[in-house]
């Protein structure tokens, strides 16, 4: 087994006019990634790319230890689940098997048919009868009924309520039993992340500010917050400050703490606040 599930080296890209530019980032095999990043910082641009949609000006992508491009074949082992449909909104679910099962040779009709009863997902519906929580369901039921090693997840939790999004969590736990199966879940909710990432890549302006383990990038930093006459050290680097009359708050390195003075609160930051310091940081 390849140690890599994907791994993304100095890729550049152009889509209309943003760019990716040096994105580099690698999933180990079984584990979970998150891909941050505030809407239109290039998370569905890399995606594209990924999937092979997209054409990047330069760099390297593997995806299950293939090279890119690749076998068409690769795609039995890849399953995309988007925040949006991209089936014919007049077929009913049955009909949904019947269109995508010739396209896949591990096609599991048993499978397909078992996951929709599990998901309460009634096979007569048509596809624009359902909800976005039960689209949701039926993209990572027919990513599991071709047995997919890897879920590319782009922004699959946008629009959904709380309880769709815990039991989005939950599937993910299941999926992820097989040690050789990986997930790459692109969003902008980091709470959808707390629980279930191993690594997390933060993205924004199209360019890669930070790829780690999720406890270790958490780690890393703290968010401090001080009186308005605060946050001044010009040796420190302080990211996404804010300033008013009443204080100031920064996300600074970890190591930097203790060069500063002043009677400051130190937290550690959750991948929300990293995210937006970051961000308001470029």
């Amino acid at each position: 087994m390849n140690d890599l599930a994907i791994a993304v080296r100095h890729l550049d890209a152009t889509r209309g006019t943003f760019h990716l530019r040096d994105v580099s980032f690698e999933l180990p095999t079984g584990f979970v990634m998150g891909f941050v990043g505030r809407n239109g910082a290039g998370k569905t641009t890399t995606i594209r790319c990924l999937l092979g949609m997209l054409t990047p000006d330069a760099g390297e992508i593997e995806v299950l230890g293939q090279p890119l491009p690749a076998d068409p074949a690769l795609r039995e082992d890849i399953g995309v689940v988007l925040d949006h449909s991209t089936l014919v909104e007049d077929w009913r679910l049955t009909e949904v098997e019947r269109a995508l099962a010739p396209f896949y040779s591990r096609w599991d009709g048993a499978r397909y048919r078992a996951l929709l009863e599990e998901f309460e997902l009634d096979p007569r519906h048509k596809v624009k009868e359902l909800s976005r929580g039960q689209a949701m369901k039926l993209g990572i039921t027919l990513a599991l009924s071709h047995h997919a090693r890897l879920l590319v997840l782009d922004e699959p939790t946008s629009g959904l309520d709380p309880a769709a999004r815990d039991e989005l969590v939950s599937i993910l736990g299941d999926f992820l039993t097989d040690d050789g199966h990986s997930v790459l879940f692109s969003t902008h909710i980091t709470s959808d992340l707390e629980r279930i990432a191993d690594y997390v890549t933060v993205i924004d302006a199209g360019r890669v500010v930070d790829s780690a383990p999720k406890d270790e990038l958490l780690d890393a930093y703290r968010l401090v917050r001080g009186g308005p006459e605060d946050l001044v050290d010009p040796d420190v680097d302080f990211l996404g400050l804010r300033r008013n009359e009443t204080g100031a708050e920064a996300l600074v390195a970890a190591g930097q703490v203790d060069r500063l003075s002043g009677d400051l609160v130190v937290d550690r930051p959750t991948l929300d606040e990293i995210v937006v310091k970051m961000g308001d940081h470029r």
